[in-house]
């Protein structure tokens, strides 16, 4: 041991060399005790006076615990394994946002949910292979507007117009094909409705996109009941299996980018397309092997009565769901409707509980559904409540009209109410910089 060591286990053995002094030269018998300050015979600043049991004093230099405020206390904490935001919650949120968007075609309206959808997912995406696919989601639906807007161009439209803009050639269609035409007058009617009924289509698919993005497949299929793990385990796989062929075209064209050959045209398409394949088919099989190792498809034995219970539960209570949602749209079953549905979707969890015995699976590290989840969630319902009520209350703000051509208009409290869809970018776990695993 050095002579530069300090602390008790080094004071002593130098002590002992000296002859019963210490380094000074003081001798240690008959003086007072010298304090963490060093002083001898004075307690230290802020020292308890003398009486105090020794477990109530307080150490030298501590410093009293940081004065958090209120916002600091609610912050959102780093997404890390235990603070992770259940991947259900983000279903649902995105769910919430998809059910508005279904119940208008005002233009104003659907563009709010599409930047409430997008300014989440940026707030709050990470670097995963399924994040990265919100782009193509983008993209598709602008696909799907110009699609619709070109069909309205070539088939014709039911809307009746006055304000023609072009005229196409006009192809005669035989007797039987009545009703329907190839080109013939463009009016700015029915391309206006065209465009209205396209981005409602975007924006539904702009909210699976963004659930896509922000949900982690692999630890929603951790959550699903035991009786649909098989049949989640395949709707995993089908949708990873796009945001990485996506992940692979991008990595791909980057390496040609970056060895000077084109990354356009047919040719280049062709190139690019036989290792994407290449590389889908060899995920396939890693996840097959993978799939067996685990021992997917093994199930256990239930008793024939338990077995048919469960189908009977299963199949009454989706029945009893279908019809009450059947009553609940119609208005002659409005009364029974909602009853017959909470039946049914309790003799549907009853079924999905009894069959989950033939799983022999269990959960590592199961997701918790904790207040920020229920927030999540709670703002994608609240906005899906919140339009279908204003549907019924102002139906017209919620569908303009398009004969005779007006401008739509931005209604106040449905606007509002779509800003609640805001809330996950400020409640949910702030996601690493690193992709998540």
């Amino acid at each position: 041991m050095t002579d530069h060591d300090t602390g008790p286990s080094a004071g002593a053995p130098t002590a002992r060399r000296s002859g019963g002094h210490t380094p000074t030269g003081r001798s240690l018998a008959g003086q007072a005790p010298i304090g963490p300050a060093g002083h001898a015979g004075h307690a230290p600043t802020g020292a308890a006076p003398e009486g105090v049991p020794p477990a109530r004093r307080s150490q030298a230099g501590a410093q009293d615990p940081p004065h958090r405020s209120t916002y600091e206390r609610w912050q959102p904490p780093q997404a890390v394994r235990a603070t992770a935001l259940h991947a259900g919650a983000w279903w649902l949120w995105a769910l919430g946002l998809a059910t508005a968007a279904s119940r208008t075609t005002n233009p104003l309206l659907l563009g709010l949910i599409i930047g409430v959808a997008g300014y989440v997912v940026a707030a709050r995406r990470t670097d995963a292979p399924w994040a990265r696919s919100y782009g193509a989601f983008l993209k598709l639906g602008l696909f799907v507007i110009g699609l619709r807007l070109l069909f309205s161009m070539l088939l014709g439209s039911p809307v009746p117009g006055s304000h023609t803009l072009f005229t196409l050639p006009e192809i005669p269609l035989p007797a039987w094909a009545q009703g329907i035409r190839l080109g013939g007058r463009v009016t700015a009617e029915q391309l206006v409705f065209a465009f209205y009924d396209g981005l409602k289509l975007a924006a539904l698919l702009v909210c699976v996109g963004a659930a896509n993005a922000l949900a982690n497949p692999a630890r929603l299929l951790k959550s699903l009941p035991a009786a649909l793990y098989e049949a989640g385990v395949a709707v995993v796989v089908a949708m990873t299996f796009a945001p990485n062929m996506v992940a692979d075209v991008v990595r791909l064209r980057t390496a040609r980018r970056l060895r000077g050959r084109p990354t356009g045209g047919v040719k280049a398409v062709l190139q690019i397309g036989l290792p994407v394949l290449e590389g889908a088919l060899e995920r396939s099989v890693a996840i097959a092997a993978s799939m067996d190792a685990r021992g997917y498809g093994r199930t256990a034995k239930v008793p024939p009565a338990v077995r048919h219970t469960t189908n009977v539960l299963t199949l009454g209570g989706l029945l009893g769901m279908c019809a009450g949602t059947y009553g609940l749209l119609a208005a002659q079953g409005a009364a029974y409707g909602l009853p017959v549905l909470g039946v049914g979707a309790a003799l549907a969890v009853a079924g999905l509980r009894l069959g989950g015995r033939r799983s022999v699976r269990t959960r590592y590290r199961p997701d918790r559904w904790g207040a920020r989840a229920w927030l999540v969630a709670g703002s994608g319902a609240t906005v899906a409540a919140l339009m279908i009520r204003a549907g019924s209350v102002d139906p017209a703000a919620l569908q303009p009209g398009v004969v005779p051509l007006v401008a739509p208009t931005l209604p106040l409290w449905p606007a509002a109410a779509i800003l609640i869809g805001l809330l996950p970018a400020f409640v949910a776990p702030v996601p690493p910089k690193e992709a998540s695993q």
